[in-house]
């Protein structure tokens, strides 16, 4: 179902019009609105928002594509879906509209097909580390770590605090907060191109790199109790904000969930060179009556408007040029968090299916139970893709 939810500005009647669309209602869609209403006070293009599930728009599009139509000038969606309506001739080639160079280290790099550009990375949401209260570390007299060792006494010290039931608290969901911690640590100690590789299929989850992470660095932590057993993601979040946890790896959402954004601080893992990050992306069908003006419209989107997005708060910038200034101070530090460290793709949404399922029921068991680990892996390899 398609709502019209959002006209922007007057114009006179014979203004060509645009139509974007996007998933976002209520709170999320009236802090998009003024994006909008600044591209049409830049340009005097007029644009319509519309309210299309991705889920709805995955069924729907390859139809129209195929009678040669498109219910919008401009779409955000998944960038997997956007380069294969490109490979199939159904996305305006946007190659040369934006630089790779203005963005975040791989920001782009799911967008492309054959060597062109088919869509923008837009602003996002990113899994940036571990969580804590300022307020928290400074009663304790607690401080950030540099390197692992420091990390690991760090996690020593909070164990010893009276009342702390452990230093981590562990969000469960379907598992899936406990798959983000863990791409982490597969990102930091293997490095950006590992976990690509795992995400691609190209490396075994048995491999002995994948191995020496799990063993070296993971199973220890588990079995000396520094994670909690898996606890409801959102019940985590109270429990951890009272004080009966130190710290919470968490995606940067959970700065709207807390009731003093002011107090939280962030950290990654030491020696971090990428982070997790998933953006909007969006694109142009090569259908659009107004290809020009659309292309307008989405390199705004691409550029000045991430600005105008990330100052609403909740958003983090793909594009680089976006100064940190822009930000609200909780999200300006998660925005430093990423400065020179490559965007990489969820691992298990970007696989999915089966094999995204074991890996969460998988996760689980090995917080329970990590001297399973080679069990562990063993399964998730065998059940890769």
């Amino acid at each position: 179902m398609v709502f019209l939810v959002a006209t922007c500005g007057a114009f006179a009647a014979d203004t060509k019009t645009l139509t974007c669309i996007g998933p976002w209602s209520g709170a999320e869609m009236k802090a998009f609105l003024p994006v909008l209403q600044a591209f049409e006070k830049e340009t005097g293009i007029k644009v319509d928002y519309r309210i299309y599930r991705s889920e709805d728009l995955s069924a729907q599009l390859p139809a129209q594509f195929s009678a040669k139509t498109t219910p919008g000038d401009v779409i955000f969606m998944w960038a997997w879906f956007i380069a294969k309506q490109g490979e199939a001739g159904h996305a305006l080639d946007l190659t040369g509209l934006i630089k790779d160079s203005d963005y975040l280290p791989g920001a782009l790099d799911s967008l492309k097909a054959g060597g062109k550009l088919y869509g923008i990375a837009y602003t996002g949401k990113v899994k940036p580390g571990f969580w804590y209260r300022k307020s928290f570390f400074q009663k304790h007299g607690l401080t950030p770590p540099t390197t692992w060792e420091e990390f690991v006494a760090l996690l020593n010290k909070i164990a010893k605090i009276p009342g702390v039931k452990a230093p981590i608290v562990s969000g469960d969901s379907v598992g899936w907060p406990l798959s983000d911690v863990t791409e982490h640590f597969i990102a930091t100690f293997g490095g950006p191109q590992l976990h690509k590789e795992l995400t691609e299929g190209k490396i075994a989850w048995t491999d002995p790199v994948v191995k020496g992470i799990f063993e070296g660095r993971i199973v220890p932590l588990l079995k000396a109790k520094y994670f909690s057993e898996p606890i409801e993601w959102t019940q985590a979040v109270e429990l951890w904000w009272q004080g009966d946890y130190a710290l919470y790896f968490m995606g940067s959402w959970i700065t709207s969930m807390v009731k003093d954004p002011s107090d939280l601080g962030v950290f990654s893992l030491p020696g971090a060179r990428g982070i997790v990050f998933g953006p909007d992306y969006a694109f142009v069908p090569k259908y659009t009556k107004y290809p020009e003006e659309a292309k307008k419209l989405i390199r705004f989107l691409a550029t000045k408007g991430q600005e105008v997005q990330v100052a609403q708060g909740g958003h983090i910038a793909t594009y680089v040029k976006v100064p940190l200034d822009a930000y609200p101070p909780v999200d300006r530090g998660v925005a430093e968090l990423l400065t020179g460290r490559v965007a990489l793709a969820d691992m298990d949404d970007t696989i999915g299916g089966e094999w995204q399922a074991t890996f969460w029921d998988q996760l689980k068991l090995l917080w329970v139970r990590p001297e399973r680990y080679l069990e562990v892996l063993d399964t998730l390899e065998k059940k890769a893709p």
